[in-house]
């Protein structure tokens, strides 16, 4: 079986309320999504979300990319089994048009192109996208089924008062595990932690997470402060260019180091451990370029002992939500997860499913094909801003 088409658009999806962080503020998410379209009429979504502060795509590039490649050249193999379709997935590179010492050029692309092919071929094979991680060997080691997962929520509020309405939120829904965004302009972080320490109680696993917003002597200072309210861990502390000089700090706090932005492909991760600059990373479907390679990522992060956990972008609709719970619900040793807020971020979803996590932060394994979920053309079209369509010879 071969694709025959491939179906682009560049959706606009406004948030239910504005997401602040220490480097953005997000009223609304610009995504891809594709489409690809086999011989026999089956079709399989994808989708990736640009982000200019953390892998340096903008989605007016990656378009241009989409538009512009020879996917004939790429994609003209005859497909025969799963497990042929996880091999064309695994060789699919993005040809890269910039000098790319990280490999994360067209990650973003790379993920919505993977995950429609995946969903196409899955639900031709009846395979759902989680036995990815048991076919593809590089994940033979954390491949862990199970039946459901616990998401952990994530308090991003733009002043104290939203802060702290979301921190009840948190604790009455009973997440185990929360993140807190800090580092915001203006903002105390000290004396922000105290407070949501305060709702959210002693026995609340809380992470703090500040985007690159803090210099290393700034780090220095409020992780020795910071010690007595039980953070987990604290997620990209210092900016990229910074990020060298955390080998040194390291040894100075007992607060773990995760990286977030600095992480954005297998070779970034071999960078940091050769740095000694992190004990966790986060890893982001469309940020690593996809299912397989964020597989490879995960892989190698547990085979030299480093924490990793599934984290997602503000703005990722259902079809991103379904790909991180088959990830999530396919894969070992994941310290957190992160994703499955569809209604808590949209009023009207792109998937006719629903795939909000439940309360406590618990959502079941998707046991249909490919993704399992139905994509709402209406409300797709409605998103829309552009849309293309190649044909494949």
């Amino acid at each position: 079986m071969r694709i025959i088409q491939l179906a682009g658009y560049w959706i606009r999806v406004p948030l239910r309320r504005s997401v602040h962080h220490a480097k953005a503020r997000y009223t609304y998410s610009e995504n891809l999504v594709v489409c690809c379209r086999l011989a026999n009429g089956v079709e399989g979504w994808g989708e990736g979300v640009p982000r200019a502060l953390v892998t340096g795509e903008k989605l007016e590039a990656v378009w241009q990319e989409f538009i512009g490649a020879s996917w004939s050249d790429l994609l003209r193999e005859d497909v025969r089994s799963w497990e042929e379709a996880i091999s064309l997935c695994d060789r699919l590179r993005i040809p890269a048009t910039c000098y790319d010492p990280r490999q994360a050029f067209g990650n973003s692309l790379r993920c919505a192109l993977e995950l429609s092919i995946l969903d196409a071929f899955g639900r031709l094979f009846s395979q759902p996208v989680s036995s990815v991680t048991a076919t593809f060997a590089p994940a033979s080691a954390i491949y862990d089924p199970q039946d459901s997962v616990r998401f952990s929520a994530t308090i991003a509020g733009k002043d104290a008062w939203t802060q702290l309405l979301i921190a009840c939120w948190v604790r009455w829904y009973g997440f185990a595990q929360c993140k807190l965004k800090v580092g915001l302009p203006g903002s105390q972080d000290l004396k922000q932690v105290q407070r949501i320490r305060r709702l959210l109680g002693p026995e609340i696993d809380l992470r703090l997470d500040a985007n690159g917003a803090w210099s290393p002597e700034e780090f220095i200072r409020l992780a020795a402060s910071l010690e007595p309210y039980r953070i987990s861990c604290i997620e990209q502390p210092v900016p990229d260019h910074q990020l060298s000089v955390l080998a040194a700090v390291r040894q100075q706090i007992k607060i773990p180091i995760m990286l977030d932005e600095s992480v954005c492909s297998l070779a970034d991760a071999r960078r940091a451990v050769d740095l000694k600059v992190c004990d966790l990373i986060n890893i982001r479907l469309s940020k690593c370029g996809g299912f397989l390679p964020s597989l490879r990522i995960a892989a190698w992060a547990r085979s030299v002992g480093l924490g990793y956990q599934l984290g997602c972008h503000p703005g990722e609709t259902g079809i991103l939500s379904a790909a991180g719970r088959h990830f999530a619900t396919s894969v070992g040793g994941l310290r957190y997860l992160e994703g499955s807020y569809d209604r808590l971020l949209f009023r009207r979803l792109i998937t006719k499913e629903d795939l909000t996590l439940g309360k406590r932060g618990w959502a079941p394994a998707l046991r249909g094909p490919g993704l399992g979920v139905t994509v709402n053309r209406r409300v797709l079209a409605a998103c829309s801003k552009r849309q293309w369509t190649v044909q494949l010879a």
